[in-house]
């Protein structure tokens, strides 16, 4: 039968492996850093800029080159750029392990978040181009979502472990056997795929794709540590500018490196909106999440890891559940079910107080973790399903960026929101035998009030630290309602504007113009071409 001809069989499962393990330590790679910083610091003496670039330089890399790679990978082939990719990441961890000083380690997580853009969209358009059976493929993404997502609970975790009988730099190693086994096995399992009439790379198209990027999520990132400033508010404009410009461009290109026909349909566009709201939520609750661990309850970095790690292993189920009653019940409506759920997550959360203990953190949040699960699974499969082959790896890239997004957002508004809560309170109500050096100390964050406690005389001490300790929960029950409410809102919206588009039961809708004039992706660019 035909339909049994496209469903995939045992190498295209194996291959789904091997596609998961780059990903798990792509995720890895931003988590470690946290638990690793400490360590690398007693031993390269980095001054507090280098020590910022350190953390920063992967991400920003990464986050700002994963349109450009993807489109890489359309155009030359995405098992070549994400091979590509797995040898320079390989070789950029050696290069961190043995980094003998705060430059060259920098410079090393540059390499990384280079190497790790390519990681992504390669492993996400090689899902779409191996798994054709619907049902499948939303399978295969939810295990690709499962492991990008368990890369950041396990980071601090392998990375703690590590630590306990080796170097920093072994956390930088683990990353090489992966390596080298995608390398060897890569090439047996994976077929190669591209677009096939793919046109000129935009080499100007990519420099304004990094430039619009790297300016949003720096300035956010930045206002979110240090509130608003000129250089933050300046670093925003600039890319929002280069973005509004890149967005033109593409429209007017006869050789996109992104479809701007595909904004133009819901079933394209919502999907990636829910996608950043449910990142946002996630990424911003998480700064209260491991505070509250660390600071509040007193837990190490290794043991507060220990504790997320729930939250990682419920996530299946929601994956699992919401690929299973996809078909049943609609696309949309298993999402808007996951969005549901999240929204229970966080209203337990909104009753978090400073005297709760870790079982109802971890509750709340593997409730979310459920929901958030379902949500992410199924929304990616949608955006992949809704973009041309062709154009898989822009497509990717583009849900990845917009996850990017979301997730610098998260951490931006809700910590910004969250520190006007926590300081207005702390001025209110801390100990009168404060100086006003230690009252500022103890305002700018819970760890400044944490620090000047252990100055204070028992009584004063306490007393500080029942009040900061009393704000920052208030400012996490803040953080949940707002996400509460976003996760509600995110629910209605996808239930009401995918209606109809091909996110229900039954055959898939034609996914774009190219398979509608028989398979030519060429049709589709040369009407671009001669409308402009």
């Amino acid at each position: 039968m035909a339909g049994e001809e496209t469903r995939a069989g045992s190498r295209e499962w194996v291959g789904l492996a091997v596609l998961v393990l780059p990903c798990v330590l792509a995720s890895m790679d931003m988590a470690v850093m946290f638990i690793t910083l400490p360590s690398l610091a007693a031993d390269l003496g980095p001054s507090s800029s280098e020590q910022l670039w350190i953390m920063d330089a992967y991400g920003f890399l990464l986050a700002g080159l994963l349109i450009t790679m993807g489109t890489l990978g359309d155009r030359f082939g995405r098992r070549r750029v994400l091979l590509t990719g797995a040898a320079a990441f390989g070789v950029a961890s050696v290069l961190a392990a043995y980094a003998s000083s705060p430059g060259t380690l920098i410079a090393a997580r540059v390499l990384l978040g280079i190497a790790g853009a390519t990681l992504a969209p390669s492993t996400l358009s090689l899902i779409r181009s191996m798994f054709h059976d619907t049902a499948q493929r939303a399978t295969a993404v939810g295990i690709w979502t499962t492991g990008f997502a368990g890369g950041a609970v396990l980071g601090p975790i392998i990375g703690g472990l590590l630590l306990e009988h080796f170097w920093w730099g072994s956390v930088f190693l683990v990353n090489v056997p992966v390596m080298v086994l995608l390398l060897i096995l890569g090439p047996l399992l994976l077929a190669e795929d591209r677009d096939p009439e793919p046109g000129r790379f935009d080499l100007l198209g990519a420099a304004m794709s990094l430039v619009a990027v790297l300016g949003v999520i720096y300035g956010v990132k930045a206002t979110a540590e240090h509130g608003f400033g000129l250089i933050p508010l300046t670093c925003c404009a600039v890319g929002l500018a280069v973005g509004a410009a890149f967005l033109r461009r593409q429209h007017r290109s006869a050789n996109p490196m992104l479809d701007m026909a595909l904004f133009r349909t819901r079933r394209f566009t919502v999907p990636l909106l829910i996608d950043a709201l449910a990142t946002f939520g996630l990424v911003g609750f998480s700064l209260f999440n491991w505070q509250f661990m660390q600071l509040v309850l007193g837990m190490g970095p290794l043991e507060s890891a220990l504790w997320s790690l729930p939250t990682f292993l419920v996530m299946p189920v929601g994956i699992a559940l919401a690929t299973a009653l996809a078909p049943r019940v609609g696309k949309h409506n298993a999402v808007a079910g996951g969005l549901l759920v999240a929204t229970a997550g966080y209203v337990m959360l909104t009753l978090l107080r400073a005297d709760s203990g870790i079982v109802h953190l971890v509750s709340g949040m593997t409730v979310v973790s459920i929901g958030i699960g379902a949500v992410s699974a199924v929304v990616t499969e949608v955006i992949l399903s809704a973009a041309p082959p062709e154009r898989a790896g822009a497509a990717s890239a583009t849900a990845e960026t917009s996850a990017e997004f979301g997730g610098a957002l998260g951490i931006a508004l809700l910590g910004s929101i969250g520190t006007a809560v926590y300081r207005s309170d702390l001025v209110d109500k801390a100990p009168d035998a404060l100086t006003s050096e230690q009252l500022e100390a103890a305002r700018s964050t819970l760890g400044g009030a944490v620090e000047t406690a252990a100055t204070l005389p028992g009584g004063t001490a306490d007393s500080l630290r029942q009040v900061a300790f009393d704000a920052f929960a208030r400012e996490a029950r803040i953080a949940a309602v707002v996400s509460a409410v976003l996760m509600a809102g995110a629910a209605v919206l996808i239930a009401t504007l995918l209606r109809g588009t091909g996110t229900r039961p039954g055959p898939e809708a034609p996914r774009s113009a190219a398979e509608r004039d028989g398979g030519n992706p060429a049709s589709d660019r040369r009407s671009r071409a001669a409308s402009s």
